[in-house]
């Protein structure tokens, strides 16, 4: 099932990224797909696996651990952790995920620096630049100061930032979004330059902004798999 759907809905989204990076006079190169395999069984990432899908999405700790115990980790595949992170479940991250996307809080940034064994850990800042209450991440008028925070832990390596815009239609208010997460990330830089060029926005239903605004990340789930079928994690 998955793969069938698979052949007919990646090269409708790889074509929604590439038509936005035109009007954007981008490289469709400079963006990376994250398949959104959240709640789907492991035939899914079969088939993504097979149709050429090097970036795959998890939204919870347990699925994620599930699901990388059985696949392991192929050669030029990695494991984005994409949802909010209790901090008594950050110490199960590392040699798990390849790249931690919702590092919101402080708290979790150190758990997750505490756990990390060898190489520095690659993570995102998540922001919320939305104000919506129920959105995760950083903010304030400390926004900045707070990211610098996480690029001070030695074991991480701060890739650039993330955020989730509201489900919307208003167009309006999702350019803001995105856009002030590509200014926090350029205010960050100017502190430290080291910091990545990261930007991951943009989902199924406003990847064409988010790419016209900056991303270079969507997380797309939906458009590629359908809806999600309710798979929970032995």
């Amino acid at each position: 099932m998955y793969a069938e759907r698979l052949r007919e809905t990646l090269p409708e989204v790889r074509a929604s990224i590439e038509k936005a990076c035109d009007r954007a006079g981008r490289s469709p190169d400079e963006v990376t797909l994250v398949a959104v395999t959240k709640s789907h069984p492991f035939e899914a990432i079969e088939a993504a696996l097979a149709a050429g899908l090097t970036d795959l999405g998890e939204n919870r700790v347990a699925e994620l651990e599930e699901k990388v115990e059985h696949f392991g980790h192929p050669e030029g595949v990695r494991w984005h952790m994409i949802g909010s992170i209790q901090s008594r479940k950050a110490s199960r991250l590392p040699g798990v995920a390849d790249l931690v996307q919702s590092v919101g809080r402080i708290k979790v940034a150190r758990k997750l620096a505490d756990a990390v064994e060898g190489a520095r850990m690659p993570v995102l800042a998540q922001v919320n630049t939305s104000g919506e209450d129920a959105k995760g991440g950083f903010e304030s008028e400390r926004v900045v100061e707070q990211i610098l925070e996480v690029a001070e832990f030695d074991e991480l390596r701060l890739d650039g930032l993330m955020t989730m815009a509201p489900f919307v239609d208003d167009e309006t208010v999702l350019r803001t979004t995105f856009r002030g997460l590509r200014e926090t990330l350029e205010a960050v830089r100017r502190h430290r330059p080291d910091v990545g060029t990261t930007l991951s926005m943009g989902t199924t239903n406003d990847l064409g902004m988010a790419i016209e605004e900056g991303s270079t990340m969507v997380r797309v789930g939906t458009a590629l798999f359908g809806e999600r079928p309710g798979y929970e994690p032995a």
